[in-house]
């Protein structure tokens, strides 16, 4: 299965973007969800959400942010509101259920004036 990450960008801090996460086939029942993570840094939980919709999301980014996922078009989103500078980073998608584990790419979004 490849993931494929798209929309990120530059933005001024307080603008919005929306990632996508488009597999190269349906996954229904996975779990998934949107990683990010700065240089030298460990790679963190955005948000996430199983295979019936149930959402979590780190504290960071909870009311700024909604995860939600299309599984007839395989593809999984991530709307960000009222971006932030410490928002800045590159964003991954993965898609997991019992041994299979799936990471895309990454795509960059950086926040900045």
């Amino acid at each position: 299965v490849q993931l494929v990450e798209s929309g990120g960008g530059l933005v001024q801090p307080g603008e919005s973007l929306r990632l996508s996460c488009t597999a190269s086939r349906i996954l229904r029942g996975y779990f998934m969800g949107w990683y990010r993570q700065i240089p030298g840094k460990q790679r963190d939980v955005v948000a996430q959400i199983d295979g019936v919709g149930n959402t979590r999301y780190d504290d960071s980014v909870k009311g700024r942010v909604a995860i939600s996922r299309d599984d007839a078009e395989a593809t999984m989103y991530l709307q960000m509101n009222d971006l932030k500078p410490e928002d800045t980073a590159v964003y991954y998608c993965r898609a997991h259920l019992l041994t299979e584990d799936f990471w895309g790419q990454g795509t960059q979004v950086t926040v900045s004036t």
